[in-house]
């Protein structure tokens, strides 16, 4: 079943401004070390777009939870991290995972997906939260 659904359209150039005011600062308050792992490993326009999707997925996630940035839930409790074969997934923690555990009913666990993109000087991210039936133990 279909817990939350949430999206965001981000302006890369809004990034870069942040970015270019606030450095590591910013990066640091919002993003995971392993964002900024995977942002460092590139230049440029590619930079600038990794960090940006990851934006977009933390808003998208943040609405698919039903809080926003509110209730304990915190731009550093999202996390975007790529499996070997590249596809994105959220990993939460802090006050985002409570939260995910206290919408999902009892005898199921949850399931997010997300999905990123981006084209110069949009990101946009959609993120699914689903409840799957727990197997009986």
């Amino acid at each position: 079943m279909i817990i939350g659904i949430g999206s965001d359209l981000c302006d890369i150039r809004r990034i870069e401004r942040v970015l270019q005011r606030h450095g590591p600062r910013f990066e640091a308050r919002v993003f995971t070390a392993r964002e900024r792992q995977a942002a460092d490993r590139r230049s440029g326009q590619a930079r600038l777009g990794t960090y940006a999707k990851r934006w977009a997925a933390k808003e998208a996630c943040a609405k698919a939870l039903g809080t926003g940035f509110a209730r304990g839930v915190y731009h550093g409790d999202l996390g975007v991290e790529n499996l070997p074969g590249g596809q994105p997934v959220m990993v939460l923690s802090g006050g985002a995972r409570l939260r995910l555990h206290e919408i999902v009913p009892s005898g199921y666990r949850p399931r997010i997906m997300v999905t990123m993109t981006d084209e110069y000087p949009y990101a946009f991210a959609q993120v699914t939260i689903v409840a799957d039936e727990a197997p009986p133990a």
